[in-house]
């Protein structure tokens, strides 16, 4: 099963070393890893996405807060949460192609967002399944070039970053 964790640290030089380099000693991989600003100043929000039983996620989560520079740890796996992410793709485009590209990126609403003489770039933002959907259908034409985000998660509505469920039942991005 797949754990998607939330750890929020300082925003200092060496400190995601420090948690890659954790990952690699326990041997544990990581299926995603993004990592940026968060809404307080000097604090890095960083989304990882391990796959493992709980025990391993257990043992993650602990092994993060041992960090100095971490401040905050959640397991966000099990509670309604908001994921996304977004990718860049570079597709083969012909004269005779390119319409049917437009249509599939419109479909999935994503945006052609360059235009070549003989490729188009498409960006896509939405939950994983979209994001492989589209690139499922565009790999006939020929994937040039492909860059993901990786999973970004943030916690619905007014639960923050609790570790408590919600009183109110509420759906994951992952069913919409």
């Amino acid at each position: 099963m797949k754990h998607t964790v939330v750890a929020l640290m300082e925003d200092k030089p060496g400190v995601l070393n420090r948690v890659s380099g954790l990952f690699r000693r326990r041997n544990y991989n990581i299926e995603s890893l993004s990592v940026g600003h968060s809404e307080t100043p000097g604090i890095s929000r960083m989304t990882v996405v391990v796959e493992g039983d709980e025990r391993v996620v257990d043992q993650v989560i602990h092994q993060l807060e041992k960090l100095i520079n971490v401040t905050q740890v959640f397991n966000v796996t099990h509670q309604p949460t908001v994921i996304r992410e977004l990718a860049l793709i570079k597709v083969k485009a012909t004269a005779g192609t390119r319409t049917e590209i437009m249509e599939l990126a419109n479909v999935f609403r994503a945006r052609i967002v360059d235009v070549s003489a003989t490729s188009l770039t498409v960006e896509i933002t939405g939950p994983e399944e979209k994001v492989n959907s589209l690139i499922g259908l565009l790999r006939p034409y020929g994937i040039e070039e492909l860059a993901r985000t990786g999973r970004v998660a943030m916690v619905r509505g007014g639960n923050g970053h609790s570790d408590e469920p919600d009183d109110a039942p509420q759906a994951t991005s992952e069913s919409k």
